[in-house]
């Protein structure tokens, strides 16, 4: 059976429902003077008829690598201002994302942070130096209070002396 209607219609039908907000499909069917079952079937089968490419294109800006961020600004290197906005549109990003990488290609090479092995072992370490402090701090403690009493000790025979 040959469909009643045109790829076109079909087409606006589908951009009308997607972006309906917040009503039902059916109240757009009634709208357009379908099925709401017919509208259904359109959506299922251009959700399913959906390029691949086109999916796997948009992606989120933080999930793209340093070597796509750098080939991102250099293909939109010295194009005009509406060409960077329509790239950025096909790819699901916005103009300030390519700034921002920008900026960070541009600043100064930050110090590699460690590893959280390298993280660990060294609080480790400063434990175990604070904990060496501390007990030479009451060793230090003990050896100034011995001498302070030898130093007493001495003087009370000097007196018993005289």
């Amino acid at each position: 059976m040959a469909s009643r209607h045109t790829e076109a219609f079909i087409e606006q039908a589908l951009v009308k429902v997607f972006s309906r907000g917040d009503r039902t499909i059916t109240s757009v069917a009634d709208e357009l003077k379908l099925s709401h079952h017919t509208l259904r079937y359109w959506m299922k089968k251009k959700s399913v008829s959906m390029p691949v490419a086109a999916k796997t294109t948009e992606k989120r800006p933080q999930d793209w690598t340093a070597e796509e961020q750098l080939a991102a600004l250099q293909e939109t290197h010295g194009m005009s201002a509406e060409d960077v906005q329509a790239w950025c549109r096909a790819r699901g990003i916005f103009a300030h994302h390519l700034t921002t990488w920008r900026e960070a290609f541009c600043a100064s090479p930050k110090e590699p942070t460690p590893s959280a092995r390298e993280v660990r072992a060294l609080k480790d370490e400063l434990a175990k130096l604070k904990r060496e402090m501390g007990r030479k701090d009451k060793a230090l403690a003990e050896a100034a209070a011995l001498l302070v009493l030898q130093k007493k000790f001495r003087a009370l025979w000097e007196d018993e002396d005289k």
